[in-house]
């Protein structure tokens, strides 16, 4: 290994990569200098690239606003920052600015079973085929996200309950509803739509989650597994 290669990040101990701390301790552990070196990748002969990073950042008295300042240009008299480093920098830095300038998006609160038809209907309700939904909620009962599970035929569709619960625990959420159509208009519960159901309560107790509702939904109308006592 030369010299200058020992200095990129994926020559490093695990503890000391950037990349490795995010995925493991979360993007709040970073200090700015290890931000900017995901960005970078690598630093010069003589630095590693956190340590070049924390010089570039000492040179703008350590404010990202100031740093977001500086030209491409500027940014290449520091050594180890090229062009494509340089852009990379100027890249990340103004898309901070902007996401700063932007309102932060308004999550829909639940606050009915009528409310989660109102959210589904114009996905599902008319719908010649089948498709199953979770809605996944923070513990505000606020929309997290919305996901397809499944998409099937005229009456049935297949749901993995792994699934579900894999994805509640990436997005964070504390509750889920689930939803879906059928497409013949029938309001009923069919059995299996019950035992899904009883399936997914007794998996999402085991890691501290819960089944709000079962909603199914045609063109005009709802079933609410909730408002008629079936969870």
């Amino acid at each position: 290994m030369t010299k200058s290669s020992s200095f990129s990040i994926k020559h490093w101990s695990l503890g000391d990569q950037p990349r490795e701390k995010l995925k493991v301790q979360g993007k709040n552990t970073l200090s700015n200098a290890e931000l900017v070196a995901i960005v970078i990748g690598s630093g010069n002969s003589s630095e590693s690239a956190v340590v070049l990073c924390q010089r570039i950042l000492l040179s703008v008295d350590n404010n990202l606003s100031e740093l977001g300042k500086l030209s491409i240009r500027q940014l290449m008299k520091f050594k180890g920052i090229g062009e494509a480093k340089a852009i990379s920098i100027v890249a990340a830095l103004e898309f901070r600015r902007r996401r700063r300038g932007e309102v932060a998006l308004k999550r829909l609160q639940i606050t009915s079973s009528k409310s989660v038809f109102e959210y589904m209907q114009p996905m599902i309700g008319e719908l010649p085929h089948e498709e199953f939904w979770i809605i996944y909620l923070n513990n505000s009962n606020k929309v997290i996200q919305r996901n397809q599970l499944s998409k099937g035929g005229i009456t049935t569709t297949v749901v993995d309950i792994r699934l579900v619960l894999k994805a509640a625990l990436e997005v964070g959420a504390t509750s889920i509803i689930l939803a879906h159509n059928h497409p013949s208009g029938t309001l009923q519960p069919s059995k299996s739509d019950k035992q899904l159901t009883d399936k997914l309560i007794i998996a999402s107790k085991s890691l501290d989650i819960q089944v709000l509702d079962h909603l199914i939904i045609t063109e005009k109308a709802y079933f609410s597994f909730m408002d008629e006592k079936l969870l």
